[in-house]
């Protein structure tokens, strides 16, 4: 396994990237992993500046039910609406930024957004499987079941991402599943519906797996309309 740097792409030409600010997540971490493959991008909790997002990254660290308490205080969950499931504007969402996505979660009794048909549990590990420690954390790899533009440099070699979480997704709709991990047993690791992406793993604090997840962000994935 290698974890040498990529070279960064001469193609991100890209300012209208928007990190959505929240008060909760990894913004330092996800603007530096941009930078690093070329691209630039904006933080902010500004309606307007959303609005004009050609895409949009939903970091997220923490507790569920406080992730949606945030989402909602900070006053940007209808414009997120309008831009994701109105107009096609591509959304990746990381760790607890991937779970909002759902309906909600066994952690609290919040309602997520509900722009994923899944809920977040947490891992019930069989007996076989009881030595294993939760929270995971640590390196895992993923393994891919469809093709999609942020795993297309992982066709012929293994993707490794890093992990810290004791909640994960449990998706209703298989299909909306692109990769598994596997932790005691197999769970979502990178889910995509539409326009709609969510990751379990830290991107962010992944090196060059993870900025190529970032780079064919950038590069391949565009509004719907």
């Amino acid at each position: 396994m290698s974890f040498d740097a990529p070279e960064t792409s001469r193609f991100v030409k890209d300012s209208k990237t928007v990190i959505v600010d929240y008060g909760v997540g990894n913004i330092g971490a996800v603007a530096n992993m941009i930078r690093r493959v070329g691209g630039t991008a904006l933080s902010t909790s500004d309606p307007d500046v959303i609005e004009g997002a050609d895409r949009l990254i939903l970091p997220g660290v923490g507790a569920f039910d406080r992730a949606m308490d945030h989402l909602v205080k900070s006053g940007v969950t209808e414009v997120l609406r309008e831009c994701v499931l109105g107009r096609g504007t591509p959304l990746l969402g990381i760790c607890v930024g991937m779970q909002v996505l759902g309906r909600g979660s066994e952690e609290g009794g919040a309602a997520g957004l509900g722009w994923l048909d899944a809920e977040v549990v947490r891992f019930d590990m069989p007996d076989s499987a009881s030595h294993l420690r939760v929270p995971q954390m640590g390196w895992n790899e993923l393994r891919s079941v469809r093709e999609d533009p942020l795993m297309s440099d992982f066709v012929d070699e293994q993707c490794f991402l890093y992990f810290l979480h004791s909640y994960h997704m449990r998706c209703h709709k298989e299909d909306d599943v692109v990769a598994w991990s596997h932790y005691g047993y197999d769970f979502p690791a990178l889910v995509r519906s539409g326009p709609v992406w969510g990751i379990q793993g830290h991107p962010e604090k992944s090196l060059r797996f993870g900025m190529s997840i970032f780079r064919r962000f950038l590069e391949e994935v565009r509004c719907a309309t």
